[in-house]
């Protein structure tokens, strides 16, 4: 935890940090996993996963990472079964499996905070998610 607080502690933007740090209580509460850093990715819980082409690799099951221009929140599964959820969001952009967040003031955190609980739920059912 102290390399994640050090990563956290070197973002210029003081609202962006306080951002990240929000974002860190947030998803380890949501999941129920403990933070480790993968770069700046700040991820929680394991699993691996194989493609039909036969590449294979391990992932978190739910991430964050406080970029320069936006906070990335690493919802897996990809956003299909949560429109409903995303309309009362508040400002985002999507990616594939990237939500974009400017800052976490633009968005209702109960709404985000269920997005990710049922991230997470939908990666446990789908594959063998541990904590390390």
């Amino acid at each position: 935890m102290d390399d994640i607080q050090l990563f956290i502690s070197k973002i210029d933007n003081k609202d962006r940090q306080q951002d990240a740090h929000s974002m860190l209580s947030l998803l380890e509460s949501a999941s129920g996993y403990q933070p480790y850093l993968m770069g700046s990715i700040i991820g929680f819980g394991h699993y691996h996963y194989q493609y039909d082409s036969g590449r294979e690799g391990d992932s978190a099951v739910i991430a964050f990472s406080p970029r320069k221009q936006n906070t990335v929140v690493y919802i897996m599964p990809g956003f299909d079964e949560y429109h409903d959820l995303l309309a009362k969001l508040g400002k985002h952009k999507l990616g594939k499996s990237c939500l974009y967040i400017n800052k976490l003031s633009d968005v209702n955190l109960s709404v985000l905070t269920k997005i990710a609980e049922l991230s997470v739920k939908h990666m446990q059912q789908k594959y063998q998610c541990t904590a390390s």
